[in-house]
């Protein structure tokens, strides 16, 4: 049984393909200012590669903010159950989940057989997301992909007190302007979207062993700085940027 999921972030748009509940292809596009049209070409991108039409998938589950513009899609369901599914089915010892995307963060704990328990999210405001981070990267002219490796070479973090994106860049600003070095702000970046995430973390009560999820995994600064506030080590997987659209797929092949 071929099923598809797909997950359209405010950043990327992402798509897994299963055979049989095994991955046989995924896709990561950006998403641009269509969802829509993201959906669609996603879809049609990965199944070209696969060599498959879309009559050939028997089931298709949207998940992301923009899961309701696929018109195309059987189902959608909230990517706090996808990340849920996608987490567990890799890991089925993982009892919580923090899922930082491009415009909110989430603190997901589950049960031993993947099912949500309870959950913490911040939708509100851009801090500590993705979005969060490329504003702080172009304030201080350093490529995304870099960050996570310039912060583990800070001696001494700088302070990051905001909690609004807007007031945080002109913190870094400040500390650009007194002559604080890169490094040590980045580290303070990433200490404070730590922070903030483990003040949802406390809400729920977290529990281990813990896997990241989102595109923000791939920032191995943020990742040790919630692994020195949780004193705990956080799991993050090669297939952490399509784990929702992972756990759509496997939804569609229950249902």
């Amino acid at each position: 049984m071929l099923t598809l999921g797909m997950d359209i972030g405010s950043i990327t748009t992402k798509a897994v393909v299963l055979d049989n509940k095994n991955i046989i292809g995924s896709k990561i596009i950006f998403t641009g200012f269509n969802a829509v049209m993201a959906g669609e070409k996603v879809t049609q991108e990965l199944l070209t590669q696969l060599g498959l039409s879309l009559d050939k998938i028997q089931k298709i589950v949207a998940t992301g903010y923009g899961r309701k513009s696929v018109v195309f899609a059987h189902n959608n369901i909230t990517e706090i159950t996808c990340h849920a599914k996608g987490a567990h089915f890799l890991d089925n010892s993982i009892r919580s989940i923090i899922d930082i995307g491009g415009q909110d963060s989430k603190v997901i704990v589950i049960d031993e057989q993947g099912k949500v328990k309870d959950f913490a999210m911040n939708d509100k405001c851009a801090a500590g997301t993705g979005r969060f981070l490329e504003v702080m990267a172009r304030a201080l002219e350093v490529d995304l992909d870099e960050f996570g490796e310039l912060s583990l070479k800070a001696n001494n973090p700088a302070k990051i007190s905001s909690l609004c994106t807007v007031f945080a860049e002109s913190e870094v600003i400040s500390l650009i302007a007194k002559g604080e070095t890169r490094d040590n702000i980045i580290a303070g970046i990433h200490q404070s979207i730590a922070s903030r995430i483990m003040a949802m973390a406390n809400r729920v009560k977290i529990t281990n062993p813990v896997m990241m999820t989102g595109g923000v995994a791939k920032n191995i600064g943020v990742v040790k700085a919630i692994e020195k506030l949780l004193d705990s080590p956080v799991k993050v997987s090669n297939d952490a940027q399509i784990i929702g659209a992972l756990g759509a797929a496997l939804l569609a092949a229950e249902n």
